[in-house]
């Protein structure tokens, strides 16, 4: 089989996908899989990439591509959609995005998928766009009467406007009634691995958090600040979903921003299996199904909480539809706690999107 592993991308995640794709094509079954190596470039071309995955990761590859390209067309040059040439679904038999963030991860790149027919991995178009906007998931969670912190949506030209003529900042009803001391985390709705986001505590650093939330999206989420552990789940399947056991993160940093995720050097720490008692694990892994089944998830998601400290209070966080797959993630080491190592995993997403691809279209 031809498995496509299709990395970079257009978002501000691109350089966190070349480390999740060196480590997932470094994993991959060689011997029942011909891995093909498709990258696509911060200006969304696509290029076919041969080299060694480890200049996938420190982004040499590109130059190497082109430079392929540019000797052999003929082997190299392919169409992604169209006839007169050689396009993607001749040159793989399934497709295997490892791509974070917009386009890749909010459900256009499975657009593309289902137009050429091609069948891939992890959710389709509806679960993958309702995942990556966190908005559009915070309003499905509260339908389903899932435990989520409180929160604000507005628009980021709204938002400047009310800073730059000093006017009071709207805060959810619970901060106004209760008067909480003034604590907010500060998102572009469509991102994720933490870019763009910042905590905010005061007026200044609200501005600031809003200009860098702005700079990734012109929507943008404020979240009620919670004390808490950070705990995570994963999730494997379709109609019939499994979690792993709940894993806890702790973070190097304030909070698990980018740096702390990427760039700490491990100093942040991943704790396997949290230490929770069984009963809130086994709520933390029904929630965190419900959740993926809310949003109409397939194939395979990690899913975030808070554990609030004091009350023990879970909020669910977000669903991430391609989760980091580093070879430090939380997603491929919980399934490896779980007796399920790096390799299989692969295969066994391979197996969930061909099963929905057959569903699908064999009705």
């Amino acid at each position: 089989m031809k498995l496509g592993i299709i990395f970079g991308g257009r978002s501000g995640e691109h350089e966190v996908s070349l480390m999740s794709a060196a480590s997932v094509i470094g994993a991959v079954d060689k011997s029942k899989y011909q891995v093909v190596q498709i990258g696509i470039t911060r200006g969304g071309e696509w290029l076919l990439y041969d080299g060694p995955p480890a200049r996938i990761e420190s982004g040499e590859w590109e130059r190497e591509a082109r430079a392929a390209l540019a000797a052999e067309p003929e082997k190299y040059g392919f169409t992604v959609l169209g006839t007169g040439g050689r396009n993607l679904k001749e040159l793989v038999d399934f497709a295997f995005p490892v791509l974070h963030g917009p386009y890749g991860e909010d459900g256009t790149i499975q657009g593309l998928f289902e137009m050429a027919g091609i069948p891939y991995a992890g959710s389709g178009v509806t679960g993958s766009a309702a995942a990556m906007d966190k908005i559009l998931a915070k309003a499905i969670f509260a339908r389903e009467g899932l435990p989520q912190c409180e929160y604000l949506s507005l628009q980021a030209e709204e938002l400047e406007e009310d800073i730059a003529e000093d006017r009071r900042l709207p805060l959810p009803g619970r901060w106004e009634e209760k008067g909480l001391s003034p604590r907010w985390f500060v998102k572009p709705a469509n991102m994720g691995s933490s870019v763009g986001i910042s905590r905010a505590t005061d007026r200044d650093s609200m501005a600031a958090a809003l200009k860098e939330a702005a700079r990734f999206d012109s929507r943008i989420l404020i979240e009620e600040g919670i004390d808490g552990r950070e705990l995570e789940v994963a999730i494997l399947g379709n109609h019939n979903p499994q979690a792993a056991e709940v894993g806890e993160i702790i973070p190097s940093a304030a909070f698990y921003d980018y740096h702390a995720k990427y760039l700490d050097g491990g100093r942040s720490r991943l704790c396997i299996p949290a230490e929770i008692s069984r009963e809130t694990a086994e709520r933390l892994k029904d929630i965190a199904l419900r959740a993926y089944k809310a949003l109409d998830c397939c194939g395979y998601a990690r899913v975030d909480f808070f554990l609030e400290r004091g009350t023990d209070q879970l909020y669910l966080n977000e669903v991430n539809t391609i989760p980091g797959f580093t070879r430090f993630s939380m997603f491929p080491l919980l399934w490896g706690a779980a007796g399920v190592p790096y390799p299989e995993l692969i295969e066994r997403i391979v197996e969930l999107g061909y099963e929905r691809y057959h569903a699908k279209n064999h009705r």
